[in-house]
């Protein structure tokens, strides 16, 4: 929902797309990082291995993550933001 927000921020040109793009990376940062290490804990030792592909959306994953800014300078910037 909050893509699809600031989606249609964008579209509009609302004031507030800055403080929705620092919330939208970082909702998608924490919860790319969590579905990656559940399916590694839910396949065991052998997703972190090259022979199946978890291991790749991993660090696919994580280098997505840290581009433009990982989950914490997000929650940061949405604080300074938001006035906090």
């Amino acid at each position: 929902s909050l893509v699809l927000k600031s989606l249609q921020c964008i579209d509009e040109g609302g004031e507030e797309l800055l403080v929705l793009a620092s919330m939208t990376k970082a909702k998608t940062a924490l919860v790319g990082k969590r579905a990656c290490c559940e399916a590694i804990q839910m396949f065991g030792g052998i997703g972190m291995t090259d022979e199946i592909d978890i291991g790749f959306f991993l660090k696919r994953a994580q280098a997505l993550i840290n581009t433009f800014g990982d989950a914490n300078y997000h929650l940061d910037r949405y604080g300074r933001l938001s006035g906090y």
